[in-house]
Parts: structure tokens; sequence; C-alpha cells
């Protein structure tokens, strides 16, 4: 039998008299999730008793939400393949993904990805779950990826990712000279029209906010910190490309790869706070080798 993910509160005086919907409401679990309580397994319970969303509640009280048990994808095969974990709960994983590996399958890498990784890393240790990425990085930028385990804790997460509780820092090295320490491009961006990959500052496209401070200034290129506002694909690598400062590796947006044979860009730090025990969470991955060694081998400028 597949165990269900759980969850349980005891009812404050502040509640008392009030419908089991207006505090779940409160607790921020979804219509949808409701529905599929409802009709796909799951349970509402009241000191053990199975209840409606009508139930009027006591002080004291012991609510359980029993969500329907989840499926793996199977559209996403388990592949043993190592993993890095940073941290990891019943509610979340956090690891740090290598360059050179996609998030999620594609046509051209069906195999080999993270989320393959993870289904194969959920079966070996009998974890019922199936992937919910929460943040997503680009095959060649390598850093912090968030992952929850259900699907509730991935509804929590998008909510700050929206709000902007979630927030991540990005390390990476940029073509040229930048005259003031710190600044930020907002451009909106949108698909370029002559392609399916491409992006590209335009008009038409959504609004998009990178800020970006200099950690150290070489002869030709730049190593910054870059923060996001908002995450649209290939945010960094445009704005960067935009204000003529592109990513160095990034052929696609006009960088050079005479360093450097992916665009250099790594996330650095992701802070958020806990979607269930609501205390902060503050994560950092070390640069990686390919990234450090360009600064070890290049002097900066005074």
């Amino acid at each position: 039998m597949n165990k269900c993910f759980t969850l349980n509160w005891t009812v404050p005086e502040s509640m008392e008299g009030k419908l089991l919907r207006e505090f779940l409401v409160e607790q921020e679990i979804s219509k949808a999730a409701l529905t599929d309580i409802k009709f796909k397994g799951g349970n509402l319970l009241v000191n053990d008793e199975v209840v409606t969303v009508r139930y009027r509640l006591k002080l004291g009280d012991n609510i359980e939400v029993r969500f329907p048990p989840e499926e793996p994808s199977t559209g996403v095969q388990p592949e043993r393949i190592p993993i890095d974990i940073l941290y990891e709960d019943s509610y979340l994983l956090v690891l740090n993904k290598p360059a050179n590996m996609n998030t999620i399958p594609s046509r051209e890498h069906p195999n080999g990805s993270l989320a393959n990784a993870i289904i194969g890393y959920y079966q070996k240790n009998g974890i019922q779950a199936t992937t919910h990425i929460v943040t997503r990085l680009d095959r060649d930028t390598s850093g912090i990826v968030v992952i929850a385990k259900h699907r509730h804790v991935h509804h929590l997460m998008s909510k700050q990712q929206k709000n902007g509780t979630l927030q991540r820092v990005y390390q990476g090295i940029a073509e040229g000279y930048f005259e003031n320490p710190t600044g930020f491009v907002e451009e909106p961006i949108a698909r370029k029209k002559t392609s399916i990959i491409e992006r590209e500052v335009s008009p038409e496209g959504q609004y998009a906010y990178t800020s970006y401070q200099v950690l150290q200034q070489f002869d030709d290129f730049c190593y910054l910190q870059l923060k996001l506002k908002t995450g649209r694909t290939h945010q960094i690598r445009v704005h960067m490309s935009y204000i003529n400062h592109p990513l160095i590796g990034d052929g696609l947006y006009g960088g050079n790869n005479n360093y450097i044979t992916r665009q250099a860009l790594h996330c650095h730090a992701v802070q958020f706070i806990h979607p269930i025990h609501h205390n902060k969470m503050d994560f950092t991955a070390p640069l990686p080798n390919d990234m450090k060694n360009i600064l070890m081998q290049s002097k900066p400028l005074v």
C-alpha cells in the first residue's frame, strides 16, 4: 500500500468555531489539492474521524490531512546517477547540479538528467514521490536546484518564488570591463521569433529584472554576483549580452569560448522559508573547478 503524505495541526483558540475549510485555506491547501483529496484517495480527519470541510472546529482538535499517494512519472525513467545532496528532509531535496546535465529530459538529451537521477534516488531509497522541480537551471549552468517531494510542497514553494521569498544568487564571469561596481538590467524578454531556443530583449516580452555586483575585475572579463527579481528563461544570459557583456563561453549569446566551453554561470546561493517548519533556510554551493580555474589563472585589476 502506497504511503500517503500527511500534515497535522492542533486547532488554536483563534480558529475555534471556524469551518475546517477556512482553516485549510489559512494553511494554503489549494482548491485543487482538496479536490484530489476528495476524489483520488485522500482524507480529512479530525481526532482520527473522517470529516468534510464543513466540520466546525473545536479548541484542541487534532487535524490530519492525508493527501492521495503520488506515482512516479512514467515519462521519466529512473537512473542510478550520483547526486550531490546539500540538504534533505521529508519535504525537500536541495542539490548541487553539475554543468552539462539537463534538469529535466529533452528531445536532444532524453536520459541522464537530474530528474532521471532523482527518480532513481527515490526508487533506491523507497521514497514514494515524483519529481517536482522548484528551481530549474539550464543544462550548462551549474549550482543549486530545489526539489519538492510532494505536489503540495511544490505549491507552497512556487508561491515563495512569486512573492520573492525564495531568492537565488548567481555567480558568473562576463566579458569586458564594468565601469560601475553595481548595476541592473530591467528589460523584457521574449522568445526569438527565428529560434525555438534563443531568447531576446523585446518590447513584446515579459518583464525581467537582473541586478549585478562586481566581485573582481580582470583585464578581459569580470567576476560578478547576480540576483534575479524574475525568473525568465535564459534571463541572466540575455541581459548580460544585451548590455554588451555576454557570459564567457556562452556562444548562443555572443560569448567567446577561449576560457571555457559552457556559459560561466553558477547558482551559488539559495534562501527561502521552509514551507512546513517556517524556519529560514540558506544554502551555498562552491564555484565549480572550471570557473574557479579561470579566476585562479588570471590576475585581477587593482
